[in-house]
């Protein structure tokens, strides 16, 4: 079934058309009448209308076609020229034939009567190649600011969610709920172990300290989040003692790569959120660095009910910061026994290649 977007799309070019096909008409005919039910202006305005159809529609086909590969569908100077080459390759062709057709052998039926048919011919596809050519660029440059405005209106939404991500994971964190369970695990141990009670205390005051300091900023060294990570895990353990197993094995240099702030953590907390744990079944997490320059947070299913469907709203809040930085998309898989996220790892100057390409 026909959109309604290609309906308006199709009016407007058929429009567009006929103003066209009349201006050129009008400077052709020198007569105060322009006559348009002749066999000779009939042949001239389906040729046109065919022609101009096909050059657009061609047109669509390889912009769609050159920017398929890339994730931010943007053309440089290169591929509009190829895609401008094509366009004319095919388009040339056709137009000759039309015309070769209309003058030479079906002149009786369009009334095609002149003394120099080859002249006439070689105008018509000047003229066709000609408004064609304006067809074309006129195309590229409405793609290019539909396209211009399509990735401003991406920077804007990927900056409301930055910022969104920031303050709701600082919400989150320094929350009366939050507060209100690390104070009372506190005040378990300093009855039972005091010297734990101060590392509690210690490992608490860095996990406010590093939000607080890094509230502002969307990409962290993969070095910082990690020694948050350790004071945040450091507190899980001791409020669900003998439930949880986190471990981490990073084998690469942690100063070389940074990731987007509080990502790490989220990760984690999302596998604490959807699964249940006790001493009998432990929910086991592991995050590991690859070869590939990606880590890599896995759990154990041990799902837990939910009275709504999970949005998924933290692993697309994730996706989406990580599209402003780099193509490399975050991969999700889940099987019945583990749930893994893989998520790149960002060189340190990927923030300075980032402005300088924008």
């Amino acid at each position: 079934m026909i959109s309604k977007t290609y309906l308006k799309k199709f009016t407007l070019r058929f429009l567009t058309m006929n103003v066209i096909y009349f201006l050129a008409k009008s400077t052709v005919d020198h007569d105060d009448t322009i006559t348009v039910i002749d066999p000779t202006s009939i042949f001239y305005y389906c040729s046109s209308f065919f022609l101009l159809m096909l050059v657009w529609e061609t047109n669509d086909w390889l912009i769609r076609k050159e920017t398929k590969s890339y994730s931010d569908k943007t053309l440089d100077i290169n591929s509009g020229i190829k895609i401008i080459t094509t366009n004319m390759v095919i388009f040339i062709p056709i137009a000759a034939f039309i015309y070769y057709l209309g003058i030479f052998h079906f002149n009786h039926i369009c009334e095609i009567y002149v003394d120099t048919p080859w002249l006439l011919f070689r105008i018509d596809i000047l003229r066709a190649i000609l408004l064609a050519f304006v067809v074309i660029i006129f195309n590229l440059f409405y793609y290019s600011l539909e396209q211009k405005k399509e990735l401003e209106n991406k920077m804007d939404r990927l900056k409301k969610e930055m910022i969104t991500s920031k303050y709701k994971s600082l919400k989150d964190q320094i929350s009366p709920h939050f507060l209100f369970n690390s104070l009372n695990t506190l005040t378990s141990l300093m009855y039972e172990d005091r010297d734990l009670a101060s590392d509690f205390v210690s490992r608490l005051a860095t996990c406010y300290r590093y939000i607080l300091d890094n509230r502002e900023e969307d990409l962290v060294s993969l070095e910082k989040e990690l020694n948050f990570l350790d004071s945040f895990i450091f507190m899980m353990n001791i409020r669900h003692e003998g439930a949880l197993s986190i471990k981490t094995n990073i084998s690469i240099n942690p100063k070389e790569y940074i990731i987007p702030t509080l990502s790490l953590q989220m990760l984690v907390e999302n596998a604490l959120k959807h699964n249940y744990y006790s001493k009998e079944k432990p929910l086991e997490i592991n995050i590991v660095t690859t070869d590939n320059h990606t880590i890599i947070i896995k759990n154990n299913l041990h799902i837990r009910k939910q009275d709504k469907e999970s949005t998924q709203l933290g692993l697309k809040n994730i996706s989406n910061r990580y599209s402003f930085y780099t193509d490399k998309e975050i991969i999700i898989t889940s099987d019945n026994t583990h749930f893994m996220v893989t998520i790149p790892l960002l060189p340190k100057n990927i923030k300075e290649s980032t402005i300088a390409k924008a």
